[in-house]
C-alpha cells in the first residue's frame, strides 16, 4: 500500500560538518550564516534534512565532541538568534533540522563537572562516575579508553577517579543519578521548542555502565582497547526504558526524528535499540564499511533489514565525519565512475540515505603527510598507525576561488589542492559532473515511491560485477542495476518491457552495461 512521503523516512539526511561547510564572517571557521546562505543550494540539491555536527559551546578538544553547554550555542558558529534563523529560512525551503546530541559525556569545563569535582560533598558530585583507587591505588577495574590509554583519570584533589570512555577531558556522566537523566531529558525539550525537527544520538548505547563495574573479560586484539570483551562497559539493559521515556516526548511534537549511533553493536543488537517505542533509526556501520565489491554492499543491506522489527526502518551511509571519504576509499585518482556506482547505491537501496557534505561532488580526503600536519588527538596519539580524521573533514569546495570560496582567511584545515577544477560551481555549468548526476538520482527517487519505501528484492544473489535489484510497492516496480567493474557486461532484464528512467530508452532482454554504467528501468504497464 502507498504511504504518504515522511521525510525522514523517505527523504534524503545530508550532514554538515559546520566548522567547514561555509564560512560568513571570514575567520576561518565555517558558521550558521554560512550555512544559511547555502540553503538555496541544498533545496536545489533535493535534501530533506540537514543533520549538524555539534554546535553546542565547546572547548573544542574533540572538536564539538565535548559539550560545556547544552542549551547554547557556541560563538564561533554564531548566536541562538542565528540558530532561530536558520530554523525559519529552512523551513521556508521544506528543510528540516537534525541536532547532533552529545549526552554520554560532557566537557570537563561544563559546569555540571566543575561543580562534580570541586568537592564529595557537592550537591553534583554523583552526576559523574567517580570510584575510589583500589587498595594498591590502582583504578577501580580494568577498563579502557577507546582514543587510548585507561579509562579512568585520578584526581589528587578527591583523591578519586572519574571514568571517560574517550579523552580524560570528556568525563561520562552517571545516567543512573535522577536528576541526570531529567536534566538530559530536558535537552531535547528545549531544542524541540526551538523548532528542531530531529536529533542524531552520539554513542548512545554507551549512556549506562554496568552498576557493579565488573571488568571486562580480555580477548585478543592489538590495541589494550580492543584486547577487552566490551560486555560492562558498553550496551546495559537500561537503555531500553529510556528510549521509551525519549521516544514519548519526541511523539508529543509532529513528524520528529531521533536516529542513535550505536557503538560496537552488530546488527541485531542494533536493531533491538530501533521501533515504534524506541528509536526511528540508528546507524549499522557494516554497510559504510565495506570494500568495492557488490556482494559485500547486498548482503549488508540484506542482513541489515532482516535484522529490524516490521516497524524499523533502515538507513545507510557512505560517509561521515568519522571516516575517510567514499571517493577516497573506492575512486582511482580524480576518476568519478566508481562515485557515481556508489552515489546511485546509496539512493537506490531499501533505507533512509545520509550524504555527507562534498560527497556530492566527489570531495577526496585532504592528504596528512606528517605528524605536524595533524589537528585531531586521536591521530596524533596513533600515529603513523592512524592518522586522525582531519581528511575528511576538509572545507567545502564551493568554487575555484583562494580557499575554495569557503572563507576570505585562511581556512581551520586546509582545502584540497585539487578544488580548482573540483567544487560546486565547475559541476553545477557542467551537465556530465557528478554533482549533475546525483541531483538526477535525487529527482527519480523523489518522483518513484517504489525508490523511496517499495520493497528490496536481489536479482542476482551472489553478485561478481553487477549489483541489481528490484524496488516493488504495488504495482511500480523500479529495476536498479549498477556495474561494480571496469568492463561491459550483459545483463538479463527480468520478464517484461522497460523504460530506462536515466535516458528515456525501452529495453526488454538483454541489455550490456559499460564500464561503471548506472542504468534504472521501470516496468512499463
Amino acid at each position: 500500500m502507498k504511504k504518504e512521503f515522511l521525510w525522514w523516512r523517505d527523504g534524503i539526511i545530508y550532514q554538515i560538518y559546520p566548522r567547514s561547510f561555509a564560512d560568513s564572517n571570514n575567520d576561518g571557521i565555517g558558521d550558521l550564516g554560512g550555512i544559511i546562505s547555502k540553503l538555496d543550494y541544498l533545496q536545489e540539491l533535493g535534501i530533506d534534512a540537514i543533520w549538524l555536527s555539534p554546535i553546542n559551546p565547546s572547548p573544542d578538544v574533540d572538536f564539538g565532541y565535548d559539550v560545556s553547554d547544552y542549551n547554547d550555542i557556541d560563538p564561533k558558529f554564531g548566536a541562538m538568534k542565528d540558530f532561530e534563523k536558520l530554523i525559519r529560512e529552512a523551513k521556508k525551503r521544506g528543510i528540516h533540522i537534525i541536532l547532533d546530541l552529545v549526552l554520554n559525556h560532557t566537557s570537563d569545563q561544563h559546569p555540571w563537572f566543575l561543580e562534580s569535582k570541586s568537592s564529595i560533598d557537592s550537591p553534583k558530585h554523583d552526576w559523574y562516575i567517580w570510584r575510589d583507587p583500589k587498595p594498591n591505588g590502582d583504578p577501580p577495574n580494568n577498563w579502557q579508553a577507546v582514543f587510548g590509554g585507561p579509562a579512568w583519570e585520578f584526581d589528587p584533589e578527591l583523591g578519586k577517579y572519574y571514568y571517560h570512555m574517550f579523552y580524560k577531558e570528556q568525563p561520562d556522566v552517571n545516567w543512573r543519578n535522577p536528576q541526570v537523566r531529567a536534566a538530559m531529558l530536558d535537552v531535547f525539550r528545549f531544542w524541540l521548542k526551538k523548532g528542531v525537527d530531529g536529533f542524531r544520538l552520539d554513542v548512545f548505547n554507551l549512556y549506562f555502565k554496568d552498576e557493579a563495574l565488573r571488568d571486562n573479560p580480555p580477548k585478543v586484539g592489538i590495541r589494550a582497547f580492543d584486547q577487552q570483551e566490551h560486555i560492562y562497559d558498553v550496551s546495559q539493559p537500561e537503555m531500553y526504558p529510556l528510549l521509551k521515556e525519549i521516544r514519548e516526548i519526541m511523539d508529543g511534537y509532529k513528524e520528529t526524528y531521533v536516529v542513535g549511533e550505536t557503538f560496537l553493536a552488530d546488527a541485531e543488537h542494533t536493531a533491538t535499540y530501533v521501533g515504534n517505542d524506541k528509536l526511528h533509526a540508528a546507524f549499522y556501520f557494516e554497510f559504510a564499511n565495506n570494500r568495492w565489491h557488490p556482494t559485500r554492499f547486498l548482503n549488508s543491506s540484506l542482513k541489515w533489514d532482516a535484522a529490524l522489527s516490521e516497524d524499523a526502518w533502515p538507513n545507510n551511509f557512505l560517509g561521515n565525519h568519522d571516516m575517510a571519504r567514499p571517493a577516497t576509499r573506492y575512486c582511482f585518482g580524480e576518476d568519478d565512475r566508481r562515485a557515481r556506482v556508489a552515489a546511485a547505491m546509496l539512493l537506490m537501496v531499501k533505507g533512509t540515505p545520509y550524504i555527507y557534505y562534498g560527497d556530492e561532488i566527489g570531495m577526496r580526503d585532504i592528504p596528512i603527510r606528517k605528524k605536524s600536519d595533524v589537528l585531531d588527538p586521536i591521530g596524533k596519539r596513533f600515529w603513523p598507525i592512524f592518522k586522525g580524521r582531519d581528511g575528511c573533514r576538509s572545507p567545502m569546495q564551493w568554487d575555484d576561488s583562494p580557499n575554495a570560496g569557503f572563507s576570505l582567511a585562511d581556512p581551520w584545515l586546509p582545502v584540497h589542492r585539487n578544488y580548482q577544477q573540483r567544487n560546486v560551481a565547475q559541476q553545477q555549468s557542467d551537465p556530465d559532473s557528478l554533482l549533475n548526476f546525483v541531483k538526477k538520482l535525487i529527482s527519480i527517487r523523489r518522483a518513484e515511491p517504489a525508490l523511496q519505501h517499495g520493497d528490496f528484492i536481489p536479482l542476482v544473489e551472489e553478485p561478481r560485477f553487477i549489483l541489481a535489484f528490484k524496488r516493488v510497492l504495488e504495482y511500480d516496480s523500479v529495476i536498479v542495476i549498477l556495474n561494480f567493474s571496469n568492463r561491459n557486461h550483459d545483463f538479463q532484464l527480468p520478464e517484461g518491457a522497460y523504460q530506462s528512467l536515466m535516458d528515456g530508452s525501452s529495453a526488454t532482454g538483454t541489455i550490456n552495461l559499460k564500464p561503471y554504467q548506472v542504468q534504472l528501468f521501470k516496468l512499463m504497464s
